[in-house]
């Protein structure tokens, strides 16, 4: 067979003057991807040649041999490769690490080769990806961070990277090369999630792996709440530090190199702030994975006033010669700038200011004002100097516990600057030493071992400075009450003493004695005059009053208050009587009860009288005629009567004329009385409700009292006790005030004419209800009026009548005028309704 196609070929050579050629190509793609452990055919035909000799290599290996057409001899290598008779190799089960280019060669009789390359790709599965990271963590500014891939099977044939979802290409920012993605420069932008694809042929595997870049801490931002540019001492701020960075950075404040607790938002919160707290604070901020760290400062700026007022003053300088003024408010953050604008505007100074003046006459009584400004206050003093003004002195005593009394005079006046005192006693000037003291400031003397029989004397204190002089004498008297009072109890069981001395009495204390029943023994009805006074109570040199509890309200006592310099006892004061009050005399209530009907008889005869003065003009007689128009006057008036030719009498106009005026008084005397009776009931009830019918003074300071209530200290009470002439009062009052009111709706209604009311004029009504106020308010002002001189007026000192007494009595007057008038109104209405014609 051999022979036959060289012959043939020799044949063809001949014929067409050309050799056949030997040719080998690829039956398949040179690129071959298998999967690993899979059978792989790399198939090749040949031509013009019917049996060359095949040599197949793996890179420079050669792996078989053959000739075309024979069988392939069998070695080691058959178990993998195959060789196949048309020149072809097969791999069997095809391991990975057979990845390789497969070259087969082809030769010819004279020895002429051909050749063909296939590329073997073996991919298994692609298994078990991770992604890993160089370095560690991701930081913004780092030149570089790379991420890279492993498998534990497998390989890719492609790699795809992925940045939230979009692919990534090579560029300035992303290298990609092999199993490495590069991010160079990486930003806090380039936080996010990375993917990555691998695919083969036959397999594809995504893993994904999430970045989170570092950065920060960025240039903290700092706020101070309140927003103030200035803070005063004492109130409270909050310091805050943020900054954005990844993790978020922990801020850290710090103040004078000393951490301040901060909160884990980065705020600091100082209450209560002081000026030590005032500069500058610097907030820390640190990336506590990066450990980068950035700080910031803010200054606090506090405040703080000076304490208290500005002080002004002036002191005598160069012997007297000279005055120096002072200002003084230290203290304060910043200091005050204090200075005297009316002495030298242009001159100042911080915390404590002083100026010199030697023309100091001129300045005499002139106000000199120092201004005082601080950033948070501005505010001024002024002194005024002046010579020593009008004064009084003061005496002060005390006793030592042998028994020695010691005499403080005082001479304080007011001047500037300060006045030195200088003490004389019958001309001679006293110096300090054992009976005599003067104080540091020469403002007090003091005189020991006092003797009432010696040293009641004429002190004489005369206060100089440079602009002049006053003098005082201080005469010295013994121990004398110069007043004294009393006051009982509602419950007549205590009594209140109260007594006032001369200024410069010399006195250590008071005895309170009493004579009357013993305070714990039990009652008795009456002492006699002559029982013995008996201390009851000793009371220091600065009392002014005490209290004497445990009386008995049917028994009667006397008090009175002896003052003491020593032991020696002054001038007793007046007695006082406390007890059940004598009551009036018969002859009195004689008088009284006789005494008020009759000035009330008197009173009403009066008014009659007044009123009894009739309109006596004679009555002419009127015509027939005339008497028929006026009985006629809705249809006939003057007029007509004059077109029928009827003449009124001669007196017929002149009795109009005065019965017009007659009306006309009326109404004037009823307007007259109400008014009157109008302003009688307001005083009524002002008169009623007050409680300032009488005044007295209890305890040094006045008490008053009404019907309803009293009143001490600033304090009003109620009249709890039913005492007769207190109810008689106010029944009597209650009692003229209704029935002045009920007068007054009959002095209103009387302007009113209806015929119903002719038997029973209401003018009349009126004046009799005015007059029966008259006499209630009379009986109830007689009533408090007698009482109160004869009973309460011996209990209480230094009283006396007050308003609302008074009102009571305008109020009578008012009534009773008011009760006169409605009668002449009512007269004048009888006469004018007789001499009507009828």
């Amino acid at each position: 067979m051999q022979t036959l196609f060289s012959l043939i070929c020799v044949l063809l050579f001949f014929i067409t003057g050309n050799v056949c050629k030997l040719t080998i190509s690829p039956t398949v793609p040179v690129s071959v991807e298998a999967l690993v452990g899979t059978n792989v055919t790399l198939s090749v035909s040949h031509a013009g040649v019917a049996q060359p000799e095949v040599m197949w290599f793996m890179g420079s290996v050669l792996v078989a041999k053959w000739t075309v057409g024979d069988s392939p001899p069998s070695d080691s290598a058959s178990d993998i490769f195959k060789r196949e008779l048309s020149g072809s190799l097969t791999i069997m089960n095809v391991p990975l690490r057979y990845n390789s280019s497969y070259t087969v060669e082809m030769t010819k009789i004279f020895e002429e080769k051909v050749s063909a390359t296939f590329y073997l790709f073996v991919y298994d599965i692609i298994m078990n990806v991770s992604l890993h990271t160089d370095p560690g963590d991701a930081i913004e500014g780092e030149i570089r961070f790379t991420l890279y891939y492993s498998t534990l099977q497998g390989e890719a044939k492609e790699v795809q990277w992925f940045f939230n979802g979009l692919q990534l290409k090579n560029g300035p920012h992303y290298s990609i090369s092999g199993k490495k993605l590069t991010i160079n420069q990486p930003s806090r932008t380039d936080t996010g999630r990375y993917t990555v694809l691998l695919t083969n042929p036959f397999s594809s595997e995504t893993q994904h792996r999430d970045i989170t870049v570092l950065y920060g801490p960025d240039m903290p931002v700092l706020k101070v709440s309140p927003t103030k540019a200035v803070f005063v001492s004492g109130e409270s701020l909050f310091l805050s530090c943020q900054a954005e960075g990844e993790p978020p950075p922990s801020a850290t404040w710090f103040f004078n190199g000393e951490s301040i607790a901060t909160s884990s938002a980065g705020t600091v919160h100082l209450t209560n702030v002081k000026t030590s707290q005032s500069g500058v604070h610097t907030c820390v901020m640190t990336n506590t994975r990066t450990g980068a760290k950035l700080q910031r400062n803010i200054t606090i700026v506090v405040y703080e006033s000076p304490s208290g007022e500005p002080q002004c003053l002036v002191q005598a300088v160069d012997g007297g010669a000279a005055l120096q003024f002072l200002c003084l408010w230290p203290g304060g953050a910043p200091e005050a700038q204090v200075s005297f604008p009316s002495l030298n505007a242009n001159a100042s100074a911080y915390g404590n200011y002083s100026m010199t003046i030697n023309d100091i006459q001129r300045l005499n009584g002139q106000e000199i004002i120092c201004k005082a400004e601080h950033p948070l206050i501005q505010t001024q003093c002024s002194v005024i100097p002046r010579g020593p003004v009008d004064f009084h002195s003061v005496i002060l005593t005390s006793m030592s516990q042998d028994e020695q009394t010691m005499v403080a005079i005082h001479c304080s006046t007011e001047a500037a600057p300060e006045a030195l005192v200088h003490w004389i006693k019958n001309g001679n000037h006293l110096q300090t030493g054992p009976k005599y003291q003067i104080s540091t400031n020469t403002t007090q003397l003091f005189i020991y071992d006092f003797n009432v029989a010696t040293d009641l004397n004429t002190y004489t204190c005369t206060a100089i400075n440079p602009l002049g002089n006053k003098t005082v004498d201080t005469s010295l008297l013994g121990p004398q009450i110069s007043n004294s009072s009393v006051f009982l109890s509602i419950d007549q069981t205590e009594v209140t003493l109260t007594w006032d001395v001369p200024l410069t009495s010399v006195i250590t204390g008071f005895d309170i004695q009493m004579k009357g029943p013993d305070l714990s023994s039990p009652s008795q009805l009456e002492l006699s005059i002559a029982s013995d006074f008996r201390t009851i109570q000793m009371m220091p040199a600065f009392a002014r009053t005490t209290s004497v509890s445990g009386l008995k309200s049917e028994s009667i006592y006397y008090f009175r208050i002896i003052p003491k310099a020593g032991r020696t006892a002054g001038e007793q004061s007046e007695q006082h009587r406390i007890g059940p009050a004598p009551g009036l005399s018969g002859a009195a209530i004689a008088g009284i009860a006789a005494g008020i009907p009759c000035a009330l008889v008197l009173l009403i005869v009066l008014a009659i009288i007044y009123c009894s003065r009739r309109d006596r003009i004679p009555r002419y007689p009127v015509s027939r005629a005339v008497e028929k128009a006026a009985i006629a006057q809705s249809t006939l008036n003057p007029h007509r009567l004059l077109r029928a030719r009827l003449k009124p009498p001669p007196e017929y106009r002149r009795q109009q004329l005065h019965m017009n005026t007659v009306l006309l008084r009326m109404y004037s005397f009823m307007g007259g009385g109400l008014f009157c009776a109008i302003i009688g009931n307001i005083l009524l009830v002002v008169s009623t409700a007050t409680d300032y019918w009488m005044q007295y003074r209890l305890s040094g300071s006045f008490a008053h009292q009404g019907l309803w209530r009293y009143c001490m200290s600033g304090k009003c009470y109620t009249q709890t006790d039913s005492i007769a002439y207190w109810n008689a009062t106010r029944a009597f009052m209650i009692l003229s005030a209704m029935s002045c009111f009920a007068g007054i709706i009959a002095g209103i209604l009387s302007f009113a004419h209806f015929s119903t009311f002719e038997r029973f004029n209401r003018s009349f009504a009126a004046g009799i209800m005015f007059f029966i106020s008259t006499l209630f308010v009379l009986l109830a002002m007689a009533i408090y009026t007698g009482v109160t001189v004869n009973f309460l007026g011996k209990r209480f000192g230094d009283w006396r009548f007050s308003w609302s007494y008074i009102l009571g009595w305008v109020a009578l007057l008012m009534t009773f005028f008011a009760g006169i008038f409605y009668m002449c109104a009512y007269r004048m209405h009888e006469c004018r309704r007789m001499a009507s014609p009828r």
